[in-house]
């Protein structure tokens, strides 16, 4: 029974090691089978890598090649521009060099022909010279046999030739002076002249009160102390701008306007009466009273400016100089007598229009001329001098014809009138200013001015008689010719001139004549 049970045992243990053994040698057939497997996936994944890799070498190296062709196609094409381009250079330079050897033929032709001109013209000169020569030597014997002949100096028969000339021409001018004073003298000439003047003045009216210009404002002290609050800096202002003086009174409760100018007293009224309306604008004014001056003369120049540009509007004739408009507006704030001179400019201008109308002249001209008569007034305040001569000048400074300078400054007869067109502005500045209710002067003012005009004129030595003329605008003195030379005429126009600036007080001017007559007289029996 153990044999049979070791037998089986033996029998069992051997058909585990066969059966351990066949299962070894199926691993190993399976594991050849899959390292033969393996191996084959691995050889035709190299295989496949091999290939593929000479795709990709040969994919690059095509690549590189067209890479390679076209960076060379576009260096032989940059090439070819470039040797174009050099070309195109080589034939521009080619044909400059052409054109300046060509110029510098023609420059040495015109140089040859130019040393060829200056050889003959010193010929020519040389030859003009012998020739004046000639015909001086020839003169001078010429002129020598003439005086020898006719036995009188060539000097002395051109003076007696030029003193003959001389003397018909002052028979000439003499006849023809006596012809105007004959023709000025014909009732006939008077009565025209009235006849235009009168249709003038009546074809035109227009009626404004006098003006006086107030000087001395009552405003109060409270807006007095306002003023002179933080050092008088807003008073201050008002004169800076305003260029004049403001001076206050013992009671602090006025203001006086101390000044020439029209303009800058009506700036500071307006300031001033801004203040008394709006009393909200009194911290602007604190907080900077330059620049609230400075803004009020703004408002007040743009104001002037829309007046100039209205009397030329009003007149149909051309603007001049922006200048020029500027003046004839500040006009309106200048007054002669209490005329207004803005409307006296105007209303001058209508009336010479007219009576250049009814005469055939130039409508349009005359008015011109009349409308700028007196701009010389805007600045008598700041340029000593006629108010004429100073509106003439500045219209010739600013390009006006010489024939409306000369009308301006010939209109008080400062100079000459060389044209009808004076006489015309004359005329209507005189018709404006006489026109009854234009202007008013008190006739004791007036009396005091002409007699203490003619006291300064009788003060000095030598001195025989003063006359104030003109409205008082110039004094003629009369002195001997045997007590006061020429040097002492002139020195004598100066001191009495000098002496009316500082005694009187007057607006404008006022011209000083002395006159040095020479007296003869003879007894007959």
């Amino acid at each position: 029974m153990l044999v049979a049970v070791i037998a089986g045992v033996a029998i069992a243990v051997f058909a585990a090691v066969v059966a351990a053994r066949a299962a070894r040698q199926e691993a190993s057939r399976e594991a050849r089978a899959v390292v033969a497997a393996a191996a084959g996936e691995t050889a035709a994944a190299i295989k496949a890598a091999q290939l593929e890799a000479a795709a990709s070498t040969t994919a690059l190296e095509t690549a590189a090649r067209s890479e390679a062709l076209a960076l060379r196609t576009e260096g032989d094409e940059a090439l070819a521009k470039r040797e174009q381009a050099i070309d195109r250079r080589e034939d521009q330079l080619a044909r400059a060099q052409a054109a300046a050897a060509a110029r510098l033929d023609a420059v040495d032709q015109r140089a040859d022909q130019v040393d060829a001109d200056q050889r003959e013209i010193q010929s020519r000169r040389d030859r003009a010279q012998n020739l004046e020569r000639d015909a001086q030597s020839k003169l001078h014997s010429g002129r020598g046999e003439m005086e020898k002949r006719a036995g009188v100096k060539i000097s002395e028969m051109v003076q007696a030739m030029g003193q003959s000339l001389l003397d018909t021409a002052r028979a000439r001018a003499a006849a023809e002076l006596r012809a105007v004073d004959q023709q000025a003298a014909d009732p006939a000439h008077d009565r025209e002249a009235k006849r235009v003047m009168e249709i003038g003045g009546a074809r035109y009216h227009h009626h404004y009160l006098t003006e006086r210009a107030v000087n001395n404002l009552r405003i109060g002290p409270d807006l007095v102390s306002l003023l002179l609050d933080r050092e008088g800096a807003m008073h201050g202002a008002l004169q800076r701008v305003g260029g004049i003086q403001l001076l206050v009174n013992d009671d602090k409760n006025a203001i006086r306007l101390d000044g020439l100018d029209g303009v800058g007293k009506e700036m500071v009224r307006r300031a001033i009466g801004r203040l008394i309306k709006k009393p909200e604008t009194v911290d602007d004014a604190r907080k900077d009273p330059d620049a609230w001056a400075t803004k009020a003369r703004a408002h007040l120049d743009q104001e002037i400016r829309s007046l100039g540009k209205r009397a030329f509007q009003m007149l149909e004739i051309q603007r001049p100089h922006p200048e020029i408009v500027e003046l004839v507006g500040a006009l309106n704030f200048r007054t002669s007598y209490t005329q207004n001179q803005w409307w006296h400019a105007v209303e001058s201008s209508y009336l010479a229009g007219m009576m250049a109308a009814e005469l055939g002249l130039d409508e349009k001209l005359a008015r011109r001329a009349t409308l700028m008569h007196d701009i010389g007034k805007a600045l008598t305040h700041k340029i000593e001098g006629s108010h004429a001569v100073i509106g003439a000048d500045i219209a010739r400074r600013l390009g006006e014809p010489e024939l409306i300078a000369n009308a301006i400054g010939a209109h008080h007869a400062d100079e000459p009138c060389n044209s009808v067109y004076a006489y015309l502005v004359a005329a209507s500045d005189a018709m404006s200013g006489a026109r009854p209710g234009a202007r008013r002067e008190l006739a004791e003012g007036f009396t005091a001015k002409v007699e203490d005009l003619e006291r300064i004129g009788m003060s000095r030595r030598g001195v025989v008689d003063a006359h104030a003329v003109h409205g008082g605008r110039e004094l003629r003195v009369y002195v001997r010719e045997g007590t006061v030379d020429d040097l002492g005429v002139v020195e004598m126009s100066s001191d009495i001139a000098k002496q009316i600036a500082e005694e009187m007080t007057f607006p404008g001017q006022i011209k000083v004549t002395v006159i040095r007559a020479f007296e003869a007289s003879a007894t007959a029996s």
